[in-house]
């Protein structure tokens, strides 16, 4: 053992006189080992910290909810034409629902409509994101408050004008002053402000709570009824646990059977299962992964090649001191194990600048966007594999020849 942690610690020494007497060539060498590995831990910490923030984005949400709606989440067989031709879900739908649905925890009623302007004396909040709903979305969207409360279900049921702020909302109207009980404006009425979410943080999909106003869809319905340009949407909460197979068939079933539907007749509506438009979100992630790992795959490649010919030269540059080694008694395995530690200890410093690289711009994208950008410990991990992977392929067959060199004619060439 101690034979071999000396030969470690020699082969680092000539890895680093490889470095220092043979700047320019070891360097551009040892450049494709340092852009492959750059390449692919920017890759796939990109990747991981896209994951996260997905996920953190929809960890108050159950993967089961279910999206009842006239559109789908993702790709589908039925052609756009005929989805067009899909009757929207009705509010007496979802009472029905919300009235005979086993196992389920929530049924809510949702309208997606344009954002909007709040107004509060002169001061305007434009682009806000308005989430008309039905008092169940309290409990499926998971809301915190900072200061108040949602609306209950005699104010949902009956539209009352009254609205609940996201942060940022709350504080581009009122700066420090508490808003509870103040009237603001929207769509040309007065709204009485209950409650204020707490701060959440930029989403990843465009729009956060932060930036949302819930009120109730009853006060949009009274106002401009079932109007094309607003899209409903029944959005279900199912209990722990469930068979969701069989749930989606029972959520199918009654919409059928509330429609009136025949037997045969193709489905004019879709379930949506959140999980299913994960699923869909991590196939686009696994892409850009797998792409980004073979393009990495050419950088590594010539990186490996210029290490090989470094190591290549190495051997050349030092036969005589393999033959003076060898007829010391030197075994081939000896020579072969310093060669590729050598190898390895090089392609492992490329390795390190390039990760060192990765989590400069991590740092630096991070401070410059709201997005954190996270390089992982197993990130590194696979880094450091690698470029030792890399050190290992490149530099075995220049410490084989070393290996097999004859001690006598090595020492001669040398002279």
């Amino acid at each position: 053992m101690l034979v071999y942690l000396r030969l470690l610690k020699e082969s680092f020494r000539f890895a680093i006189n490889a470095l220092r007497n043979n700047k320019l060539r070891t360097l551009l060498s040892l450049l494709g080992v340092t852009i492959g590995i750059f390449s692919i831990i920017a890759v796939l910490a990109a990747v991981d910290s896209l994951d996260r923030k997905i996920s953190k984005d929809l960890s108050s949400l159950d993967k089961n909810t279910i999206y009842l709606m006239k559109f789908c989440f993702g790709p589908s067989e039925i052609p756009q034409w005929k989805r067009e031709q899909f009757p929207n879900v009705k509010y007496d739908e979802y009472i029905a629902l919300k009235n005979s649905l086993n196992n389920t925890e929530q049924v809510a009623y949702q309208l997606f409509v344009n954002h909007e302007s709040l107004k509060y004396d002169s001061k305007t909040v434009s682009d806000v994101n308005i989430i008309p709903s039905s008092n169940e979305m309290v409990d499926i969207d998971g809301l915190s408050f900072y200061k108040g409360r949602f609306y209950n279900e005699s104010e949902s049921n009956s539209g009352s004008a009254v609205i609940v702020l996201g942060y940022d909302i709350a504080e581009g109207l009122f700066g420090t002053s508490d808003p509870i009980g103040k009237n603001i404006r929207l769509y040309g009425q007065r709204f009485t402000v209950i409650g204020v979410i707490e701060k959440q943080g930029a989403g990843f999909f465009g729009d956060s709570n932060d930036t949302s106003a819930y009120i109730p869809a009853n006060f949009l319905r009274k106002m401009y009824g079932d109007s094309d340009s607003m899209t409903p949407v029944i959005v279900i909460k199912p209990e722990k646990g469930v068979d969701m197979e069989a749930y989606k068939a029972q959520v199918g079933q009654k919409l059928r059977a509330v429609r009136g539907m025949k037997a045969g007749e193709m489905d004019n509506f879709f379930v949506n299962v959140l999980s299913g438009f994960t699923d869909f979100i991590d196939g686009i992630l696994g892409t850009l992964r797998m792409g980004g790992i073979g393009i990495s795959f050419f950088s590594f490649l010539v990186g490996g090649f210029g290490v090989a010919n470094i190591m290549f030269v190495s051997v050349k540059e030092r036969t005589n001191l393999i033959g003076i080694q060898k007829s010391l008694g030197a075994k081939n395995r000896f020579i072969l194990f310093q060669f590729l530690f050598e190898a390895v200890i090089l392609c492992l410093i490329g390795g390190i600048i390039g990760l060192v690289i990765v989590w400069l711009l991590s740092i630096l994208l991070t401070n410059l966007l709201d997005f954190e950008f996270v390089l992982s410990f197993w990130n590194i991990i696979i880094g450091g594999g690698l470029s030792m992977f890399v050190g290992l392929i490149s530099g075995i067959l220049p410490a084989i020849s070393a290996a097999r060199l004859d001690p006598v004619e090595a020492i001669r060439t040398g002279m």
